[in-house]
This record gives C-alpha cells, structure tokens and sequence, in this order.
C-alpha cells in the first residue's frame, strides 16, 4: 500500500516529461523547393515561395553567376562539385545568387536548406538527416563569421573536410560572408602576436576557407554597372523612364545613401516603380 503513492508521483512525472520533451525529429516529406532549418526542438520548415529573383536579373556579376551556375549544375547531375564560398562587398548580391542559382536548378529536383548562422553547431544533426533523403541539396549559409571567442567554426571545418562521416554526397555546402577568412583581421593578427607558435595559430583560424574549393569574390561595382542593373529591373518589369532621367535620379540616390552596389540599385528602383503605381 505504501508504494501506491510513490507509484503514481512517478507516474505523473513520468507524463510531465512526455509533454515537455519534444516529439522525436521527423524528416518532411520533401515536397517544398526550399527549407529553413530551425533547432529546438530540431525540424525542417519548408518555404513555399522562396525569396528570390530571376538569375538573369543579376546583372554586373557575370563571372561569379556563370562559375556558381556551372558548379551547381554539376552538383545536380551527380558529377563532382566544390563547397562554394561567396565574400566580398555588401550588397552585391551573394546571397540573392545562391538562391536565384537554386531557382535555375529547382525543376531538376535540387533542394535549398537554409542555415543560420547561430545554428552552426548543429549542422551535423541536419547533415544526418539529409544524408538518408533521396535528394540533392545545397546547404546555404548567409553571412557566415565568427567572432573572437566563438569555437562554432570548428563544428563545420570538421562536417566540410574532416571528419570520419565526411560531407554526405548529396549535399553541398554554399556560404555568403563579407570577409575571405570568415574571421575579422584584428582576430587574426591578435593570434599572430600573443600565441606561442603565431604562425600555426593563424593557420588554425584561417584554414576553414581552406574546405571551400570554390572562391567567389564580390567587389563595388562602378557607376555604370550601377545604371544598367537599374535599366535591367526597368526594361523587366515595364517601368518607362528615359535615360537622362534615369542616370539623374539614380546618381542623386546614390549620393543619399553613401554607397553603390546591387541593394542601393535595387532600392532605387522598388521606390522608382513605387512612384509610378507598378506592382513588382
């Protein structure tokens, strides 16, 4: 009789943490073009409509849209393909490339897995759930960095070229970053000058760029190129406006914004075909 109580506080603990724990991770059905991976509890949201625009609408980038292109391509058709890194200036469309290359690719099947950044550590728990699915997919990180006291960089040098498992050969690893090394300068140098053996401290933060076979370098474009990606979203989307009007407007918001690249045109032109009544 005395155990009957302990029993059923036993019992009653044992359905509290049913209900607090999370319901074991479930693999989607892999109907969606693209997903966003999400942690605690672990799951793959898919996205219906991903935030893109046209490859063809990418102008200024040729090189680095016909390489990452071509890349892809491979990947897709089951050939050999490289683990693709995307750095440079801001605003010159990285980012807007992984996902218009995507677009391109989508009807042969490939699949979008967005990673977040905060979410690194967890890329081996993702990478073996892809691993099993009967699909191709490039796993795509933007703005990928990392910080003076952050260690999650080692978590993916291990996943891209170095661990027992490997990289599964239905996935392909794409990140966007503004800087080449992933790291900040200041970090580097403060390695090279305060470690015992500078050179093999410096050579462990920077090695991660190491795993990508692929480089892809993004730089301010000039004013020309500036005014032909506005004359490409104007010629697309059937926004009239003549070129001395055009050159005038866009370099007068340039000067407003402090920069030029692909957002400030493509800001331009969402508030050019706003004034004028154009749905994009």
């Amino acid at each position: 009789m005395t155990d009957a109580p302990e029993a059923q506080s036993l019992a009653r603990i044992a359905d509290a943490l049913d209900r607090l724990a999370p319901p074991p991770f479930a693999p989607p059905a892999w109907q969606a073009g693209a997903y966003v991976w999400h942690t605690a509890p672990d799951r793959l949201v898919p996205v219906p409509k991903p935030n893109r625009i046209p490859l063809s609408l990418l102008l200024g980038i040729d090189r680095a849209s016909d390489t990452l292109l071509a890349n892809t391509r491979r990947f897709a058709d089951g050939l050999p393909a490289n683990n693709a890194l995307l750095w440079g200036a801001r605003g010159m469309g990285k980012s807007s490339l992984v996902k218009a290359v995507h677009g391109e690719l989508e009807g042969a099947g490939l699949k979008l897995v967005e990673l977040q950044r905060e979410d690194i550590q967890t890329v081996g728990t993702l990478l073996a759930v892809l691993r099993d699915a009967p699909h191709r997919f490039v796993l795509y990180c933007d703005d990928l960095s990392f910080s003076h006291d952050d260690a999650a960089y080692k978590s993916l040098k291990a996943v891209l070229d170095g661990g027992i498992e490997g990289r599964p050969d239905n996935v392909i690893f794409y990140a966007t970053s503004n800087r080449r090394h992933l790291m900040p300068r200041d970090m580097i140098e403060n390695e090279r000058s305060s470690s015992i053996s500078p050179s093999e401290a410096v050579e462990e933060k920077v090695s991660l760029s190491d795993r990508f076979g692929l480089w892809l370098g993004f730089h301010p474009c000039d004013q020309d190129s500036y005014l032909s990606m506005i004359r490409g979203y104007c010629d697309a989307f059937g926004v009239a406006i003549a070129d001395d009007d055009l050159r005038a407007q866009a370099v007068e918001w340039q000067a407003t914004r402090g920069s030029r690249s692909g957002r400030v045109a493509w800001q331009f032109f969402t508030d050019l075909a706003g004034r004028q009544g154009i749905s994009l």
